[in-house]
């Protein structure tokens, strides 16, 4: 999703704050924080953090999608408010790798672990609850982060992960992509797609029948891969998909049937993860809720198929289940 021109943004984040005024107290405080010397376009994030009145219970990494900016989130989500009232700190980042950011090859994954020691450091957020999240290639980074954790024992753990409808298996995003673009050929063919197969392709070394062991190891989910290798490292930790799977609106809107869109492998990866004994994942298909902000134009893909409330209730069912 390409992000709104800057002024709109700023004028829409302020609307957004006062909105979210009480009557006594604002219910969020935000601020910017720069991490590169002179480079305000990455290697950032805002923080959203609860009001005064407040406790702080825990903090949340929330991950933009492709081409959006932090304060892109603010506008298509109420999630940062809501945790600020539930006492979570909110940071929303852009990592090194820019608002383009592939989200699971190495130099973004680093760039995750790294900004997360350093939030965790700056803000004495040690032992603290911990959860990540994200929309759409940001929910793929979430995940990507969440085995990385698991696989190479990083210190800081999630206790929980969500992601809203994130591409999970490469091999199946390519070759659908590969597909539609060779059905619509001549007619008219997605730029996104066009795009995707292009950076999917440098990213993974090759195609899937050329690079099929890179597709492996750097998607979060593998459908082809019996070995599992990389939902096993997730058996257990809770895990929420949020998926709007409106194929009519797909059909008429994209041409794209079910192999296109990514509840395919958000479906795939959590019945597997049933099947190896984790259930704490879950698997959310709304219907009717996918707008996007500030016109709330229908479109499935969106950050509002995700209620905070449902998130939050999941989240304390889970501290339920260690009392």
């Amino acid at each position: 999703m390409y992000p709104l021109p800057f002024f709109l943004r700023k004028f829409l984040l302020l609307s957004l704050i006062l909105l979210s005024f009480d009557g006594n107290i604002f219910s969020q405080n935000t601020k910017t924080v720069f991490l590169s010397k002179g480079d305000s376009t990455k290697n950032r994030y805002i923080l959203v953090t609860p009001p005064d009145s407040v406790k702080i219970k825990g903090f949340m990494f929330l991950i933009p999608g492709s081409f959006e900016y932090p304060e892109d989130v603010l506008i298509q989500s109420t999630l940062p408010d809501y945790a600020a009232r539930k006492g979570i700190m909110t940071f929303i980042p852009i990592f090194k790798t820019g608002i383009t950011s592939f989200g699971i090859d190495d130099s973004t994954q680093n760039s995750v672990k790294e900004m997360i020691d350093y939030c965790v450091s700056a803000y004495h957020l040690k032992n603290s609850t911990f959860y990540i999240g994200g929309f759409s290639i940001g929910g793929t980074t979430a995940i990507k982060y969440a085995e990385l954790a698991i696989q190479k024992d990083y210190p800081e753990k999630p206790k929980a992960v969500f992601a809203i409808d994130p591409p999970l298996d490469f091999e199946r995003y390519y070759n659908s992509a590969e597909r539609n673009l060779r059905l619509m050929k001549g007619i008219y063919q997605n730029p996104e797609n066009i795009y995707m197969v292009n950076k999917i392709r440098k990213k993974m070394g090759g195609n899937p029948e050329t690079a099929l062991k890179n597709y492996y190891k750097l998607s979060p989910y593998s459908f082809t891969d019996t070995s599992q290798r990389a939902v096993k490292l997730l058996r257990n930790t809770p895990i929420s998909i949020y998926t709007e799977p409106d194929i009519d609106w797909w059909l008429k809107n994209r041409a794209f049937d079910y192999t296109n869109i990514n509840a395919i492998d958000g479906a795939a990866m959590i019945n597997e993860l049933h099947l190896l004994g984790n259930f704490d994942s879950r698997f959310i298909a709304t219907a009717n809720k996918g707008f996007r902000m500030p016109n709330k134009m229908k479109h499935p893909h969106s950050w509002s198929i995700l209620n905070p409330q449902d998130l939050f209730s999941w989240f304390e069912s889970l501290n339920d289940e260690k009392k």
